[in-house]
């Protein structure tokens, strides 16, 4: 729809310089071209296909420069829409071949021949012209006649009128011929924007300012603009003027970008991005992003924005900092561990945590391949990578021959494996007891020692400080809850507590089948006191009912490591012979499943919601007769500031606006 006149003369200054501008009357599109030349625009738009660069047959005429200038297309004699005019200049490149014959024999060549030199050329030029939401193609033919034709030299332009915008969007155009045989043109430009929309900070907040008349009805946009793909919206709403917008500075990103339109027929709509400089989306676009491990060499960097950043492989010892690089490196395409931009340390994350479980004292190998099939083996240590095997002093180089030895035999876990290499991961555990075994049995008398004297005075007292077996059973319903279970777990690690749960135990797992670990585990768990807890999610109650119904699971409902379907079999039994009081809890995510949707039969047994329920539930996991000690209240606080990332993770996406933000994006009704 055309734009009032008084807009046009905001957004493009004083009345000379508007009355500069030259006015088009008329709805059709139009094109003329430098004298000497003919051109001819087709009727209808072509779809924007540049096609692969191609050899020239000879000398063709191909678009050197591209030039624009604001018109205005007018409707009536006060309602116009802005336009952009674009010229494109044009050259003849390439020459022509000498006949072969010609030369070699310097003979004339066949007179019925006539002459390619002494034709005109043609050319079929593209202009495409994107300017969000609108994307079109046009196409040109051009004629030049053989007395203009000058190698190299240019021949004129051709000029396109045009292509109708809006004040204050960016437009991007380019130019290439068809076929093509060079590379496209290409030109980006920032159209004027309306005064009226105008963007202030006020402490914390931005205000969107829209200073329009008084029962003006429009509509707002905020999306995010993407380098690639189409834009995602963020919030949409119908509004009448004037009107201020309140954004919270945590919703500003880069790539936040505002569309503005009135509400009526055929709109020509306003979009800016105001936020691609401001300090503040910066690091909101950082805070955003997230690392996200999808297979053994597959990783993926989830923001809102593009991101310009560089990733690499990295290691840091217990208690170690900074993160050290890989010497020798490992290729880092696809790989994301420490996330650098602008020569600054953005993100750094260990992805690996869920799958490793608590930090250990492991060692890491790395293993560097050359030609021939030639390998090198190196333990990463503070002070370099050192060679194995090796006759330094360093603690890798005195065990390298048993790091060796647990390689060959499978008892290193694999992290990375690509053409140059591969990274593993070896505990180091059995290795510290031998080197300090006088040390540990010592330690052990003394220990024992002790604990016979506090049995005889408090065996109240040991009873509480006695670390309790706990096996933890879930439904891989997917893999944001398998995080999920591995934040509890690895909480609960740091209480007296011995966690079992097939998530760190994958490798025993495959080796032994589901089945036969699960009931290995049970077995030992139950006699030594422990305790079976069971955590229930939508995916568990399914396949609980299911066993209940048939007495059997459907085959291929998960994957090939979940230890709770096959726990089935063996866990049942005790709940209908009345054996599992005492030895099973249960427990559930608040806001994820409701304790009643718990099958009849397992709440036999008492089940929890974590966190609102973390006390009792952390009760019911001490031993039978451990006394209620005054630190049960502090350790729930503990594991639950342990769970509440992930929590927040799981429950609110990256990318997910908050609830409650007021006026801004995340209130009101969107469309």
């Amino acid at each position: 729809m055309p734009v009032p006149w008084f807009l046009l003369s905001l957004a493009l200054g004083r009345s000379p310089v508007v009355l500069s501008l030259e006015r088009l009357v008329g709805p059709q599109d139009a094109t003329h071209c430098s004298p000497g030349l003919s051109c001819h625009l087709w009727d209808s738009d072509i779809l924007c296909l540049p096609g692969d660069i191609m050899p020239a047959p000879g000398p063709v005429l191909a678009p050197t420069h591209l030039q624009t200038e604001l018109v205005l297309r007018c409707h009536k004699e006060t309602d116009c829409d802005l336009c952009v005019r674009v010229a494109v200049h044009l050259a003849v490149h390439g020459h022509w071949e000498e006949p072969e014959d010609e030369e070699k024999f310097g003979g004339a060549a066949d007179p019925g021949v006539e002459e390619p030199r002494n034709a005109s050329l043609q050319a079929q030029v593209v202009l495409s012209f994107q300017a969000y939401p609108t994307a079109r193609c046009v196409l040109l033919e051009v004629q030049v006649p053989a007395a203009l034709v000058q190698f190299g030299q240019s021949v004129g332009s051709v000029v396109y009128d045009c292509f109708e915008a809006a004040l204050g969007s960016e437009v991007r155009i380019w130019s290439y011929t068809q076929p093509r045989y060079e590379k496209e043109l290409n030109l980006t430009q920032q159209l004027p924007a309306l005064p009226w929309l105008n963007v202030s900070a006020d402490g914390d907040n931005v205000h969107l300012v829209l200073n329009v008349s008084e029962e003006q009805h429009f509509g707002l946009s905020l999306y995010w603009n993407q380098v690639q793909g189409p834009p995602k919206p963020r919030w949409h709403k119908n509004l009448t003027g004037p009107q201020i917008i309140t954004l919270n500075h945590t919703d500003l990103v880069p790539c936040l970008c505002i569309q503005v339109w009135p509400l009526e027929p055929d709109s020509v709509r306003t979009n800016i991005c105001p936020f691609r400089e401001d300090p503040r989306a910066h690091r909101n676009l950082w805070r955003a992003a997230r690392l996200r491990l999808l297979t053994l060499q597959s990783w993926l960097l989830d923001a809102p924005c593009s991101l310009p950043a560089e990733a690499a492989l990295c290691w840091r010892a217990p208690g170690g900092d900074p993160c050290q690089p890989l010497v020798p490196p490992l290729s880092w395409e696809n790989v994301t561990v420490d996330v650098n931009s602008w020569e600054k340390l953005q993100l750094q994350e260990c992805l690996w945590a869920d799958s490793l479980g608590p930090l250990k004292d492991d060692v890491l190998l790395l293993e560097t391949r050359g030609p021939q099939d030639n390998r090198s083996l190196c333990a990463l240590e503070p002070s370099g990578c050192t060679s194995l095997p090796s006759k330094a002093s360093t603690r890798a180089a005195r065990l390298g021959e048993y790091l060796l030895q647990d390689l060959q035999s499978g008892q290193c876990l694999q992290l990375w494996d690509d053409d140059l290499g591969a990274l593993w991961a070896c505990p180091m555990d059995k290795y510290i007891h031998k080197r300090w075994a006088l040390v540990w049995l010592a330690c052990l008398l003394f220990a024992a020692a002790l604990s016979l004297i506090l049995l005889l005075k408090k065996d109240h007292a040991k009873a509480a400080a006695r670390s309790r077996a706990a096996l933890l059973l879930y439904s891989a319903d997917d893999s944001g809850f398998e995080r999920l279970v591995g934040a509890l777990a690895s909480a609960l690690c740091q209480l007296p507590l011995r966690v079992a749960v097939d998530l760190w135990s994958r490798r025993e797992l495959s080796a032994q089948g589901p089945v036969a670990w699960f009931h290995a585990q049970r077995r030992q768990t139950l006699q030594e006191g422990g305790v079976v807890v069971l955590l229930f999610s939508p995916g568990a109650v399914a396949l609980c009912s299911e066993w209940l119904q048939d007495g059997v699971s459907a085959p291929g409902a998960h994957g090939p490591h979940d230890a709770f379907r096959a726990s089935l079999s063996c866990v049942l039994p005790d709940f209908l012979q009345g054996r599992a009081p005492g030895s099973y809890v249960g427990a559930c995510f608040d806001r994820l499943l409701h304790p009643d949707a718990v099958p009849a039969l397992f709440r036999t047994v008492p089940v929890f919601t974590l966190p609102s329920q973390l006390p009792d539930f952390l009760g019911a996991l001490q031993q039978p007769r451990a006394a209620r000690s005054g630190r049960l209240q502090e350790r729930a606080e503990q594991v639950s500031r342990a769970l509440q990332p992930a929590l927040d993770s799981y429950f609110h996406p990256p990318g997910t606006p908050a609830p409650g933000r007021g006026v801004g994006p995340g209130a009101g009704d969107g469309t």
